[in-house]
């Protein structure tokens, strides 16, 4: 054999033995209309991706959604031989979203729903006796489940999960029959279910009613009944008892896992100004929910560093002989309080809506808004989602370093700065009749 050959036969076993790049995993959180912001950070890393030239293929082969983030990774799934594609639906629809494409938010929806469910608080005794009185939601999220049928096609995720492009998903929901928090799931490969206290993994063909139960908020949207193994079930929000958001993707092989919130992981140190007023019903719920989507999130970050930690003390040799791994992580999540965001648009809402949350004690606008947190949770409207957009965007560019490391892009090309339109935009809301 001539040396050129010999040297190329080489640099043929050398590429063999370079070992692929580390299964990537997106984990997408909860949030109902705080989603918005990983629209914005999923448009940013698409920005940085083309100017970096990398590849254009799936960046996440593996993901995992709860909740409103559920619904954003079944969008990717659908579409992960298109990514590009991907993002832009999910960016032209967020920026432009109504409340009515969500929940009912006309006059009529809100009584059924909401006044009626208001009502049994006070004269439930007098009429609980007919069931047809019974609401079962603040709200009727009818209109989602229209739109998800429009725009999300699961035979197509299996279609492009066959070619390849696509390894795993997952969707999580919480049982209200159980009390187990479950994570569905398809993949490619073989996946061992895996079960935890009061946490539990089923492989099963995911349909809109998986997505619609896993973004049930608790007491706001109706609950969904679902098969689980042999029986039927009634599952509400998947943010609900998840104590371990990440875990799904690890268990379907990510290696590294982008992580996007929808709540800031710390707070300043510094203490806010705080109200002597007894807490309304709306102050209450508010802080309900930021207990079920945000906290989570962060205790389970912290776990994963402290394994890793732990690992890079242990010899590689006893690390051999476990079934830990030292996984990279990178989490991405608002720099701003979205809760006083959503008091300057509280405005933006439908009159009836405004009305119905009136009632729970959401009021005020601006800086002296009161019950903004809940309301962060329902503000489909597009002057709340495209700050949030802008903000996702802008946190996700400035830490553009961290991105292209955390992928392997190429860090010599400089990426160009997105339009003027995409500039966060932290101004007050135009004047309007507070709420």
């Amino acid at each position: 054999m001539s040396p050129a050959s010999e040297q190329a036969l080489e640099q043929r076993m050398g590429a063999s033995r370079v070992s692929p790049p580390p299964l990537t995993g997106l984990v997408l959180t909860g949030g109902g209309a705080r989603a918005a912001y990983q629209v914005g950070v999923l448009s940013a890393i698409q920005h940085i991706r083309r100017a970096s030239g990398a590849p254009g293929d799936n960046p996440f082969p593996v993901i995992a959604g709860t909740s409103a983030g559920a619904i954003i990774g079944a969008v990717l799934a659908c579409q992960a031989d298109r990514f590009e594609l991907a993002v832009q639906m999910l960016e032209d629809t967020w920026a432009g979203f109504r409340a009515e494409q969500i929940y009912r938010a006309d006059a009529l929806g809100v009584v059924r729903t909401g006044a009626r469910w208001l009502t049994m608080f006070t004269v439930g005794w007098a009429i609980a006796r007919w069931r047809r009185a019974r609401p079962r939601s603040l709200l009727d999220n009818a209109p989602l489940k229209a739109l998800l049928q429009q725009t999300v096609d699961l035979q197509r995720m299996r279609e492009v999960m066959a070619q390849g492009h696509l390894q795993g998903v997952a969707v999580t929901a919480s049982s209200y029959s159980s009390g187990d928090h479950v994570t569905f799931y398809e993949a490619t490969r073989e996946i061992a279910p895996w079960t935890r206290s009061h946490r539990l993994a089923f492989r099963s063909r995911i349909t809109l009613d998986h997505l619609l139960a896993s973004s049930a908020i608790p007491f706001v949207f109706p609950s969904v009944r679902l098969p689980l193994m042999g029986q039927w079930e009634w599952f509400g929000d998947g943010s609900m008892r998840q104590s371990a958001p990440i875990s799904p993707a690890v268990h379907m092989g990510a290696e590294r896992i982008l992580v996007i919130g929808s709540g800031r992981m710390h707070e300043p140190p510094e203490r806010r100004v705080v109200s002597d007023d007894y807490p309304s019903l709306a102050q209450i719920a508010g802080h309900a929910l930021s207990n079920i989507f945000l906290d989570a999130l962060a205790v389970d970050v912290e776990r994963l560093e402290r394994v890793n930690r732990t690992l890079a003390l242990v010899p590689e040799e006893a690390r051999s002989k476990t079934a830990l791994k030292p996984l990279q992580v990178l989490v991405i999540a608002p720099t701003q309080r979205l809760d006083d965001m959503a008091g300057r648009h509280l405005n933006a809402l439908p009159p009836a809506v405004r009305t119905l949350l009136r009632g729970v004690g959401v009021s005020g606008l601006g800086q002296g808004a009161k019950g903004s947190a809940l309301a962060s949770y329902l503000l489909f409207e597009s002057a709340y989602t495209l700050e949030l957009i802008a903000l996702g965007k802008a946190d996700t560019l400035r830490r553009e370093a961290d991105v292209r490391r955390f992928f392997g892009w190429p860090t010599e090309a400089a990426t160009p700065a997105l339009p003027v339109s995409a500039a966060p935009r932290f101004n007050a809301a135009a004047p309007g009749p507070a709420l």
